[in-house]
């Protein structure tokens, strides 16, 4: 049999065309797929299509959304083989991020994908997007998935889902994942990368997390950030969490009155989490003087996840209520493939 892929629409430029006429973008009818975009008949599976009700701009995507898109993926989980979600660009790695750790025991894969321009546009980037994104998600070895994880196409090449971030607003080579390779580059043929694939091995069933805590803040630092600054975020009521942008391998500034708020938030229970700001690298906090009085306090390393993943993975993590006592060591884990 076909394997049967299911794609759902959320929102985005992908979802829109150009009106001939007027030449402003109208939401596109994802009943009529096939007879919009005939090429998806040459596709070796069936493609069911279902779309959110209001679809939305990506940039006003929130917890409650990756919620409805999960749950969507739980309710045709047994009747599918694939997934792949359609979503608008400025969000994506956030919402594949998440997805990553609410999805538990995935065993089928699930594609984001999205375009720079609508799928009506002449010289548009949506359909081969739109097609090769449906194709990876239909790829089977011996009537069983090949992909076992959420993951992100764009522009020939496909990610992990969770090692991603948008880097560019102008070009069709919008994602990057500087710190993990390109799972599958799609070319003449898809040249399918397996010994970086997750392995599922097990057969337990699909769990779906449908709980997320959204008491978290992002600092990024900067020369010149003020002590107000900083304490006016983390004496936010019922924070519970902080990703931190440092400087380079994890670095940040060694000023007493700088050490001394990390040290307070963190004894008043909030965990205090170090992600380099840099594109891509690792946070090393052993490496230099400045990250091991950091590690002294009892910041957590984000290692070499991104920040939208350590974010998302937060807001998995506290809903799960780990216990202060193994929250270090469960987000320094690799869970998902979000850490080397």
């Amino acid at each position: 049999m076909k394997p049967q892929i299911l794609l759902l629409y959320t929102g985005g430029t992908i979802g829109m065309i150009k009106d001939p006429l007027t030449a402003s973008l109208q939401a596109f009818d994802f009943a009529s797929l096939l007879d919009k975009i005939p090429e998806l008949n040459l596709l070796d599976c069936s493609i069911d299509t279902v779309s959110f009700e209001t679809p939305i701009d990506s940039s006003n995507i929130n917890p409650s959304h990756w919620i409805e898109i999960a749950s969507i993926i739980e309710k045709n989980y047994a009747t599918h083989d694939g997934f792949v979600v359609l979503h608008g660009s400025d969000t994506m790695s956030y919402s594949a991020s998440a997805l990553s750790f609410m999805l538990e025991n995935l065993s089928k894969p699930v594609i984001f994908t999205g375009s720079q321009l609508p799928i009506g546009d002449l010289r548009t980037d949506a359909k081969e997007n739109l097609i090769t994104a449906i194709q990876i998600a239909a790829l089977q070895n011996n009537n069983k998935a090949v992909i076992k994880e959420v993951g992100l196409y764009f522009e020939y090449k496909l990610y992990r889902g969770n090692r991603t971030t948008k880097i560019n607003a102008e070009y069709f080579q919008a994602f990057a994942s500087l710190n993990f390779p390109a799972l599958i580059t799609s070319g003449v043929h898809l040249n399918v990368q397996h010994e970086l694939l997750l392995k599922n091995y097990s057969q337990a069933p699909l769990i779906v997390h449908k709980t997320l805590d959204t008491n978290v803040a992002l600092v990024k630092l900067f020369p010149g950030i003020t002590a107000t600054v900083l304490k006016s975020i983390l004496d936010i009521p019922q924070l519970k969490a902080v990703v931190v942008e440092t400087y380079g391998s994890g670095n940040a500034t060694t000023d007493d009155w700088f050490l001394k708020t990390i040290e307070d938030a963190i004894a008043k229970g909030i965990y205090i989490i170090n992600v380099t700001q840099c594109a891509g690298g690792s946070v090393q906090m052993n490496q230099y003087h400045t990250g091991k009085l950091l590690e002294g306090l009892g910041v957590i390393s984000g290692n070499d996840m991104t920040t939208e993943s350590a974010l998302t993975k937060l807001m998995y993590m506290l809903a799960l209520k780990i216990s202060r006592k193994m929250f270090k060591t469960v987000f320094e884990t690799d869970l998902r493939g979000e850490i080397s």
